[in-house]
């Protein structure tokens, strides 16, 4: 019997190499060994397998840089139109049919099969009639050894690791984890309580570990970010490493706990112009502190963008997740390339996994798609470090929304140190909700909104358990922040305010005209930045060029940002000034505070200039959002609503002044101090992010837990339901929401709401879909074909129906399906025996079942079923999730939405899914089937088309 090497099953159920697996599949049939050609977009210096010839990686992702029409390989090409009439599995994407795969011919013999793949894998093979059984890496053995029987454990088929932008199949990790928990319930010794007690409790471990780590990161960066912020203006002659936060006094006098701004009462800061002795004032000084500022800022920034080009470049990231057909990298051969790689407009976008805040892809990942990665070690450093050089450089970009993108790395690497995570993404994405709470929680000071927050507006999957573990993390995450003091205050956010007076029905009016304008800021903003990144960055040479591009936004930054107090300020400092509470008579929190708020000339140049910080920050933020560094849009839309709260704020304190004895004012009982401008810039801001991002009620809790206070619930409600309102009257989409569409994410939106019409299941069926045959022949080299053909035409989140003859006509009948990913880790296998027959044992059934449970009871009554190598059988799904043809797409849609499908079989109205077969001789190759299948993603390229058409 010819030996069977396994590329998966390892002790440490660690997969092997994708570079591997590929070169054992092409060579199938081969007449040589397939070589590395010649090196392309600098991988030269990568290993190479002395076998293979091709390059060792450890992880990859096919995504490529040199296409015309791009996308991340999720969706179409917004300019494809979809053809709702009969779509083919060739047109519903686009692609021409693939054209014959020439490394397929069958040779005499065949090259022998690597055992030294990696130094860390341990290789073994083993006979065909042995007992053992290639097991994935990603499913534990369904009971293969066990001598006992459990007929009560009910599975829907062996699932293999998720390649890149695939949708995970929630279906079978849910019924895998009850699998997984049934066994560990089904001893009672005192040894398997334990076990299972400790099973329980290790999510709360998890949860509580990442929310300490996400406030140590968070600590780390609110420091670092504050120390380079200010080497901008100088440094401090006491300790070079103190922020001027540090190295001042802080004032009291005021009632304030704040630092000193004015340099003259603070003799430990030393600005650059006194450095370089040209501290006597005038011009000279002027401009060497201009000059300090710009090239320190220019410097930051730059080096944040390299970071961010060069250390999280998408095409640099490998795993051994990833499927070896379907992630071709830059060092594969030329000629496998030509018959591997999907057409141009098929090819995906090179991503920059540090830039932006992350949020949009967060809610892509959460959604149940699978982005390898994108939340890993390298990506944490690079994010962690960028981000506090990127907000300290004074561009127009917060850290606050990226602290949800850090949390989620670290939940993430958090989670692998068990199986229960690692092995089960569904289960992981429950840490991942958790630790965006606390992500949010850092940010500010806010554990109850974060975690509202991760259920509004990042989630997909929030039940109870999720929330309490969720809360928890978001608890200690804050408690931890609360001991470490980022900010020396102790407070957890620089910009949390205490206000001490109650608000009048009066102000009601005002409120509302604060909500109009977030609505329309939010829309507008929403807008210009769409498009902004569309056709300016995307299709100029500023898309080509984003070193350029940030250093000539920091410029612009700089120029327009120095002159200006406001402007010159941190974000979270300006947000915090604009917040704060004054008093009669005192000009503090850098003269926003109106001597006599009466006297239109002293009101007037604080209004003007706060006007003038409002139109730069909003401007400067449209352009600077979406450039490749960590950057988020919350601190700069709360500054610009705060800036607009304020001015209103010094307006009404001003006709109080001028009218103390009006009507309206009456309320006020004759106190002067009766209006807070404070408390209009706090409801400005809550109002402008709603607009930007569409949340309302995790804004709210945000705010009143900013406020340490719910004597402004009305006023802050009232503002965010009114902008929402607005800004979804004006722009449907909030900015994450534009962002995901931007770029092409596959995120399917369970909130949204879609008019069907007379549309049909038929019109998005697939029904000429490559099947495979049970009665036929079916080789290694055929499958092996039909795998190739099949991710060749860019299908890298498909499958095959398995058909059989049936008994009562000339039909075939489908009696299970299996994914592209399954069969190639089976068919990798078996790639040195490329005559052998594989099997598949269905049972024997008129009908598909409408669950998606198998029992493996029926499957043992195979002898030898489970020990054969070449028995497919446990890598299929004989029980797909089936829908009626004459079904609504209202609930074909739940079906993906809620249940979390992967694909959905199309029966007739007597649940069966028939098809039929128009070869005149076998075997058959012309098959229609008289339903289909719909998978995710075209029921994801279908509502994307229907949305753009409405």
């Amino acid at each position: 019997m010819p030996s069977v090497a396994t590329s998966e099953g390892t002790e440490n159920g660690a997969p092997s190499s994708p570079t591997w697996r590929r070169e054992r599949l092409l060579r199938i049939g081969s007449s040589s060994t397939l070589r590395a050609g010649p090196s392309n977009g600098g991988v030269a210096s990568s290993p190479v397998d002395s076998i293979s010839g091709l390059p060792i990686v450890t992880e990859t992702s096919s995504l490529h840089s040199n296409e015309i029409r791009r996308s991340y390989g999720t969706l179409p090409s917004p300019s494809r139109r979809w053809k709702l009439k009969g779509p083919t599995f060739a047109t519903r994407r686009g692609l021409p049919q693939p054209p014959a795969l020439d490394v397929l011919h069958r040779i005499a013999s065949n090259p022998a099969t690597p055992h030294n793949i990696h130094s860390t894998l341990k290789d073994f093979a083993f006979a065909r009639l042995s007992n053992a059984r290639p097991i994935s890496a990603y499913d534990d053995p369904k009971n293969i050894n066990n001598d006992e029987p459990e007929p009560d454990v009910r599975t829907n088929g062996i699932r293999v690791w998720y390649s890149s932008f695939t949708s995970i199949d929630w279906l079978h990790d849910a019924i895998k984890d009850s699998v997984r928990f049934s066994k560990l319930r089904k001893h009672k010794s005192i040894r398997s309580r334990i076990r299972l007690a400790f099973d329980k409790s290790l999510g709360w471990l998890v949860v509580t570990i990442v929310g300490f780590l996400t406030a140590v990161v968070a600590f780390l960066i609110i420091r670092s970010e504050q120390w380079l912020f200010d080497t901008k203006d100088g440094y401090c002659a006491t300790g070079w490493w103190k922020a001027k936060r540090f190295c001042c006094p802080l004032d009291d006098t005021d009632g304030f706990h704040r630092p000193r701004h004015v340099e003259d009462t603070c003799y430990s800061w030393k600005t650059w112009s006194y450095f370089f002795s040209y501290g006597q004032g005038g011009h000279g000084e002027n401009i060497v502190n201009y000059i300090s500022y710009a090239c320190i800022a220019l410097t930051l920034a730059l080096i944040s963008c390299l970071l961010t080009l060069y250390l999280t470049n998408s095409t640099t990231f490998v795993t051994r997740k990833e499927s070896g057909v379907q992630s071709i990298h830059p060092g594969t051969p030329d000629d496998v390339k030509d018959q591997m790689t999907p057409i141009a407009g098929q090819k995906r976008k090179i991503m920059h996994y540090a830039a932006g805040s992350g949020i949009p892809e967060i809610k892509t990942i959460l959604s149940g798609f699978v982005i390898h990665g994108y939340l890993g070690g390298r990506v944490l450093f690079t994010k962690s470090v960028g981000l506090a050089l990127s907000v300290a450089s004074g561009l127009s970009l917060g850290k606050e929304g990226p602290f949800v993108h850090i949390a989620s790395c670290i939940g993430n690497i958090v989670s692998r140190i068990t199986a229960k995570y690692e092995n089960n993404e569904a289960k992981r994405r429950e840490i991942l909700s958790a630790a965006c709470a606390a992500g949010v929680a850092v940010a500010f000071g806010a554990p109850i909104g974060g975690t509202l927050f991760s259920l509004e507006e990042v989630s997909y999957f929030f039940p109870p358990k999720v929330m309490w573990r969720s809360f928890f993390c978001a608890m200690i995450a804050a408690i931890t922040l609360k001991m470490l003091d980022p900010f020396g205050t102790g407070k957890l956010v620089l910009f949390q305010v205490t206000y001490d007076k109650d608000w009048h029905g009066y102000e009601l009016v005002p409120f509302l005209f604060l909500g109009l304008f977030g609505g329309v800021y939010g829309a507008y903003f929403s807008k210009l930045n769409y498009r902004w990144s569309k056709h300016v960055r995307d299709k100029t040479w500023l898309g080509k060029n984003p070193i350029v591009e940030v250093i000539l936004i920091t410029l612009l930054t700089s120029i327009f940002c120095f002159l200006n107090p406001y402007t010159r300020m941190g974000g979270t400092e300006l947000v915090y000034e604009l917040f704060a509470e004054c008093r009669t008579g005192k000009t503090t929190h850098s003269g926003l505070c109106v001597v006599n708020p009466g006297s239109f000339e002293h009101a007037w140049p604080v209004v003007q200039a706060i006007l003038v910080a409002m139109v730069v920050k909003g401007a400067l933020t449209v352009i600077t959002f979406g450039i490749k560094l960590p950057a988020g849009i919350f601190i700069p839309t709360l500054g610009v609503g705060a800036c607009a709260g304020r001015v209103l704020g010094i307006g009404m304190q001003w006709l109080q002044m001028r009218n103390p004895d009006a009507q309206i004012f009456r309320s006020c009982n004759g106190d002067l101090d009766c209006i807070v401008p404070g408390l209009y810039a706090m409801v400005g801001a809550a109002a402008a992010l709603s607009g930007v991002t569409r949340t309302t009620v995790s804004l709210a809790v945000i705010m009143f837990e900013l406020t340490d206070t719910l004597t402004y619930a009305v006023p802050v409600m009232l503002s965010v339901l009114v902008a929402k309102t607005v800004a979804d009257a004006l722009e449907p989409k909030g900015i994450y929401d534009l962002v995901i569409e931007l770029n092409h994410l596959p995120y399917l939106d369970s909130k949204h709401e879609y008019i069907w019409g007379h549309l049909q299941i038929s019109e998005v069926t697939s029904r000429d879909v490559p099947v495979i045959i049970v009665d036929e022949e079916n080789t290694v080299k055929n499958l092996g074909r039909k795998l190739l053909a099949l991710t060749s035409s860019g299908a890298n989140d498909s499958g095959f129906p398995i058909l059989r003859q049936d008994r009562n006509d000339d039909g075939l009948r489908m009696v299970g399906y299996i994914g592209a990913n399954e069969l190639e880790h089976a068919l990798s296998i078996l790639a040195d025996n490329e005559n052998d027959e594989v099997h598949f044992h269905v049972a024997d059934t008129h009908a598909l079942m409408s669950s998606s449970i198998l029992s493996f009871a029926e499957a043992q009554e195979q002898p030898r079923a489970t020990a054969d190598p070449f028995n497919f059988t446990p890598y299929m799904d004989q029980a797909p999730l089936t829908i009626s043809n004459n079904s609504p797409l209202e609930l074909l849609h739940q079906f993906f939405t809620k249940l979390g499908a992967r694909y959905v079989i199309v029966t007739d109205t007597d649940g069966l899914c028939m098809c039929k077969c128009f070869s005149p001789f076998p075997p058959c190759i012309d098959v229609h089937l008289d339903e289909g299948v719909i998978e995710k993603k075209t029921w994801l390229a279908f509502v994307a088309d229907l949305e753009e058409k409405s």
